[in-house]
């Protein structure tokens, strides 16, 4: 069988390759195909991240192996596509240079048979160009800190503690 998928690159513009691969091949395969689809030259960090409905990060597929501690991780070379696509499971995050962040959502769109004579892996589909650098990601860590800049904490003052159920012995 062959897997079509769709990559969209996290970005306002839409910048979207197509691409199918034989049900065989692996995340790696998935992970080169990419890399070059979108002009990149495959030999920085990068890593898939299951994916659920709300396109929610989860388990991760390494593209390298980082060193001993990493004995129980899942590696792209190691992982057929179909051992993580399906039709009911359709949606990896991809993360291409780990100080870029360049990251991409990639959905499994059809599952079909072989075309005679076609060579897999196969680019479908090209819309938009890959921006000169890659857009700024806006993090948990940095959404608490506007968050608690927007909050008014000009009615507390901590001169005075005895006006808080404050016990200084509490340790």
């Amino acid at each position: 069988m062959i897997y079509k998928y769709r990559i969209v690159l996290d970005t306002i513009e839409d910048v979207i390759r197509d691409i199918e691969l034989r049900e065989s091949s692996t995340l790696e395969d998935l992970h080169n195909s990419i890399a070059q689809a979108f002009g990149f030259d495959g030999t920085e960090m990068a890593s898939f991240y299951k994916s659920d409905e709300e396109w929610n990060q989860g388990e991760e597929y390494m593209l390298f192996s980082m060193g001993e501690e990493d004995e129980g991780v899942n590696m792209m070379n190691e992982t057929s596509l179909d051992s993580v696509f399906s039709r009911s499971e359709t949606k990896m995050i991809y993360v291409y240079d780990f100080f870029n962040m360049w990251t991409f959502y990639v959905e499994l769109a059809d599952i079909a048979e072989p075309q005679d004579g076609q060579d897999y892996p196969n680019l479908l589909f090209a819309q938009g160009q890959l921006p000169e650098s890659p857009p700024d990601k806006v993090f948990e860590a940095e959404e608490m800190d506007d968050f608690n800049d927007d909050l008014d904490h000009d009615d507390i003052e901590f001169e005075n503690l005895d006006d808080f159920d404050f016990d200084e012995n509490w340790n």
